[in-house]
């Protein structure tokens, strides 16, 4: 699966550096003999409680944007007993992300390692890999050919399902994935119950984002210690993130947790955040929050850093918007766009986000009466916490920080001026939005 155009893929040395996820030659896929040659065979435990303890010890989190401590995940499922199903959810949904469809790409093997290991240790005899069909199928085809050639060299101890989700923003959230692989919609569903007490055909369900699988993977062969080498004492490791960089250009990098933003946007923020092009950096994606560029380059890459602005390292991703560009006119596109995803299942998002998104498209106009801005701050706060999923409340917490951090932005557009000299838009949406039931499935 060739990268998205602009795109490029970092990678340096071996397990002992970074990254630590990605093999050296990010051209082409690593073949399972290459895979076995740089990590060796899957280092099964023989035993449920091991991984979790090892986990536990290393500090690893979810990567799937909510950060979630993995040994509890496991701990949950094993707990409420019956025979478990597992998944690995690389159904990347975020449009400005593409860092789990370059791991599946390029080291699908260490991503299967994991979810093996993942399997062994809460006692599951089933196993799906749930991903989109990106690139015509490419990627898809590719990890079918993976599976099948690890199942012909007996390095698999249960068979993995492949499955395809919808290419719906919420498609990966864990309880509309468990409803499609149950022969419903990829639509979000009311809980409890919570999937891990009972997901995929009833049965206790752990999900895990894939590029978690593949850090347990490496932490089963190299250990805690060896993990906590990077990173930070309360968030260790290292993560992959997609960039968006201001003059176009998609990187993806692996970086160890609590790396400065300035040296990872050097060319976006400049020294000081004042003379690089950009004027805003959006991190954690469409659920994610704005920051000022100055502020930004005073920040590092980990949820404590991050906390002091209302924003978190979510899925990794970081958006570098240009001083070009309107960020009023950006957030408006993209509200439009979450609320149109929306399962629509539910007051807030049925009726919350497309009020929000058209009182933005207004503000994003000239002269917008000033009432404009207090009815989106009221109606955020009507929407918030109010959801069948967290999709209302990462919209919410998008926009809001567009209001404060666009703010001169939109007191000019009040005057009817505009600050923006370039029309075409910035940040990446897809071409199209679900229309009918038969979009989700």
């Amino acid at each position: 699966m060739p990268l998205r155009r602009g795109e490029s893929t970092a990678s340096r040395s071996g397990p002992d550096g970074l990254p630590r996820l990605l093999p050296a030659d990010t051209t082409r896929p690593e073949g399972l003999r290459g895979h076995l040659a740089r990590h060796g065979f899957v280092p099964y435990r023989n035993d449920r409680l091991r991984l979790a303890g090892d986990l536990r010890a290393a500090g690893l989190t979810g990567r799937g944007g909510a950060s979630f401590p993995v040994y509890r995940k496991l701990e949950a499922v094993t707990a409420v007993g019956g025979r478990p199903f597992v998944v690995a959810n690389g159904a990347e949904s975020e449009p400005a992300s593409s860092k789990d469809a370059s791991l599946m790409w390029l080291a699908p093997h260490l991503v299967l390692d994991g979810l093996q290991l993942a399997v062994e240790a809460v006692g599951a005899h089933e196993a799906c890999l749930y991903v989109h069909d990106t690139e015509g199928g490419q990627l898809t085809s590719a990890l079918q050919s993976a599976l099948s050639e690890r199942w012909s060299a007996r390095i698999d101890r249960v068979p993995v399902r492949l499955a395809v989700a919808p290419p719906r923003f919420l498609a990966g959230q864990e309880t509309a994935m468990v409803n499609l692989l149950n022969g419903g919609l990829a639509l979000p569903t009311f809980a409890p119950p919570r999937v891990f007490e009972r997901g995929v055909a009833g049965a206790p369900t752990l999900v895990q984002n894939v590029e978690t699988l593949a850090h347990i993977g490496l932490i089963a062969r190299y250990g805690a210690d060896w993990f906590r080498r990077v990173g930070t004492r309360a968030e260790p490791g290292s993560m992959l993130s997609t960039i968006n960089h201001a003059d176009g250009s998609v990187r993806i990098i692996e970086a160890a947790i609590g790396t400065p933003l300035r040296s990872l946007l050097a060319a976006d923020l400049g020294t000081d955040g004042i003379d690089g092009p950009a004027q805003a950096i959006l991190a954690g994606g469409y659920h994610g929050t704005w920051i000022p560029a100055p502020r930004a380059a005073e920040l590092t890459l980990d949820n404590a850093g991050l906390r002091p602005v209302g924003a978190s390292v979510g899925a990794g991703v970081l958006a570098a918007l240009p001083a070009a560009h309107c960020g009023l006119a950006e957030t408006a596109r993209v509200a439009h766009y979450l609320a149109l995803e929306s399962a629509g299942q539910c007051g807030p998002c049925l009726n919350g986000l497309p009020r929000i998104a058209k009182g933005l498209a207004t503000l994003a106009g000239m002269r917008p009466p000033r009432q404009v801005r207090k009815d989106i701050e009221r109606w955020a706060g009507l929407v918030a916490g109010r959801g069948a999923c967290s999709h209302p409340d990462g919209s919410v917490r998008f926009v809001r920080s567009a209001l404060t951090v666009f703010a001169a932005e939109l007191r000019h557009h009040e005057r009817g001026v505009c600050s923006a000299t370039a029309r075409r838009p910035f940040l990446p949406l897809p071409p199209a939005t679900a229309l009918s039931d038969e979009d989700w499935s």
